[in-house]
């Protein structure tokens, strides 16, 4: 491929909307346009890449026995009401009508769709295990688009789909994508970790994320160095500590003005944040037993020195949605923001944290504008309807397994892995005839890749100061060859005949044969970040070859045109050895 021909144009400034350094860089590069918020076009150098990531995906999922299909990106509404999912997505989900009037939807996920291909192909135990995956363009309209690809709202997912018919077939079938997806990532250049996560919309029995750790990353990961332990702060557990029991004691209003917060009451009847209790508020949407919603308000507790965690609370509940209760939804409650405590109130569902029954004469809010409570005692002054653990982890809390601190670090999700079970073959009635002639529902398993988000973090790892650096395995051209007019030598003829011998031998290059200055050059073959840069130039030549630099060690050396094709070839390997 000739520079001068090629659909894309490399830029001096850094975008002003770009804010991470991926976005910069593959912006500047000339890999992507924005078209909208959340939505880009790849330029040909981006596709080459996206299109090496998808066949490295390809190859990974075949070995494991997976079948590729191609589903559709629009589909009929009726098929996501049959699972509850149209009713249970907010506006992310694109919704239109067709000119018929039905209702349609963009796809967010094909969980949906594979289930209708089950329920239609499906009818036998001979017919199972079974691996489905496709590679197709995903909307979801995120209110918060941000850092180019890393958070978009249009994107190419790899998504496959394991059929089972028992649960230890799901089981291996998992095991097998936990496996394969370590072995995409690093095959694309990227180290990643594995955390258990929240299900989310998906459902399901057991959920896995792979983790590109940044500090760009969005997500809170909780990590044991000791026992290896690993979750998404999401549904990370910690061990807690074991209050020393105490004789209940009288409960005491007392006067605490201008004390609305933890730490101001703390101070004003000094006393620690772990002998306090922490009202939080939330306004959760949930159904009834006859599929009715509605808005349901919550009460939650935690011990003062904690935090309440949001997503444990909307599991629990099951909640369509949950949002922080506003001032007139806690007043109309009975309690008062700033002191509030449960203590005295009635008709309102109440959630505490499993360690609050066993922590014995905390302070308490007295639902009266600046007053406490002191010695509020779980089960004498108060009861709930659910005590669970609804805390969030944070640095330094104890392992749950080993009770070691553990260390908080921020993370980009590029892929995810869930044990479906049969939430979805249920509700499409997905069922296969087993041994002895009885229907049973199939078994599911989802797993996904995003792959524009996991080339913009292998570009986020993968630069300098002057520019991206990619891995020979995804680079969109292996070679940048450059050619520098000579006065003496015809330097042009002599880049053609190494064109062509690199391109019979399969190692296409790109050439800058374009009339700018070895600077110009030298500058975009950095910022492009092709892992071997090639020079055909006088001086080159006259030193007895072409000029080889490695574009991640910035080694260079002389190589004579005879050797150019084994040259190249031996560096190539040596890198992806690396």
């Amino acid at each position: 491929m000739r520079l001068s021909h090629l659909f894309s144009q490399t830029l001096r400034e850094i975008p002003s909307d770009a804010e991470v350094t991926s976005h910069q860089l593959l912006v500047r590069a000339g890999f992507i346009r924005q078209l909208g918020s959340g939505i880009f076009t790849y330029l040909p150098l981006a596709y080459r890449t996206l299109t090496k990531i998808m066949n490295i995906m390809r190859e990974e999922m075949n070995a494991i026995g997976g079948q590729e299909i191609l589903m559709p990106v629009v589909h009929p509404a009726d098929i996501w009401k049959e699972t509850g999912r149209y009713y249970q997505i907010g506006s992310e989900m694109g919704r239109f009508k067709d000119k018929t009037d039905h209702d349609m939807v963009l796809a967010m996920t094909h969980e949906e769709i594979v289930a209708d291909l089950v329920r239609g192909v499906i009818r036998s135990y001979r017919q199972l295990p079974a691996l489905v995956y496709h590679l197709q363009t995903k909307w979801r309209d995120d209110p918060r688009p941000r850092a180019g690809l890393i958070r978009v709202r249009e994107f190419i997912m790899l998504d496959s789909y394991s059929l089972d018919s028992d649960w230890e077939g799901l089981d291996a079938q998992y095991q097998a994508h936990y496996d394969a997806y370590f072995k995409i990532f690093k095959r694309c250049g990227l180290s990643t970790v594995a955390v258990q996560s929240d299900t989310g919309m998906m459902g399901g029995k057991m959920a896995h994320e792979y983790m590109y750790l940044t500090p760009i990353g969005e997500d809170s990961l909780l990590f044991c160095d000791s026992c290896g332990y690993s979750a998404n702060r999401q549904v990370a557990a910690v061990r807690k500590p074991e209050p020393d029991p105490e004789e209940q004691l009288l409960l005491e209003k007392v006067a605490t003005p201008n004390a609305s917060s933890i730490e101001e009451l703390s101070a004003f009847l000094q006393v620690p944040a772990s002998r306090t209790a922490k009202a939080v508020f939330f306004m959760a949407r949930v159904e009834d037993q006859d599929g009715n919603q509605h808005d349901q308000f919550v009460f939650a507790v935690v011990r003062g020195d904690m935090d309440v965690n949001e997503t444990k609370i909307s599991n629990l509940l099951k909640a369509r949605d949950l949002r922080p209760a506003a001032a007139d939804e806690i007043k109309a409650s009975g309690a008062t923001a700033g002191y509030a405590s449960p203590v005295g109130l009635k008709d309102i569902l109440v959630i505490v944290d499993e360690l609050i029954p066993r922590s014995p004469n905390l302070v308490a809010g007295a639902n009266e504008e600046g007053y406490h409570f002191r010695n509020v005692n779980y089960g004498r002054d108060y009861s709930a309807a659910i005590i669970a653990d609804i805390t969030a982890a944070r640095e330094g809390d104890a392992c749950p397994k080993c009770g070691s601190p553990m260390r908080l670090a921020r993370g980009v999700e590029v892929g995810n892995i869930f044990k479906l079970g049969t939430r979805y073959t249920d509700a499409l009635n997905c069922t296969f005839l087993d041994e002895n002639g009885n229907h049973k529902p199939v078994i599911m398993g989802s797993y996904g890749i995003g792959v524009g988000r996991l080339l913009a973090c292998v570009a986020e790892e993968h630069h300098d100061e002057h520019g991206l650096i990619w891995p020979v395995s995804i680079a969109p051209y292996p070679v940048h060859l450059i050619v520098l007019p000579g006065k003496e030598l015809d330097t042009l003829s002599i880049a053609e005949r190494i064109d062509a011998e690199l391109t019979a031998a399969g190692y296409e290059p790109l050439v800058d044969d374009r009339m700018e200055s070895a600077g110009v050059k030298f500058n975009d073959a950095d910022l492009i970040g092709l892992p071997l840069r090639i020079t055909v130039s006088e001086r080159a030549l006259k030193q007895g070859g072409v000029e080889f630099k490695s574009r991640c060690s910035g080694e260079s050396w002389i190589v004579p045109e005879s050797e150019v094709i084994t040259e190249v070839e031996k560096f190539l390997k040596n890198c992806e050895a690396k």
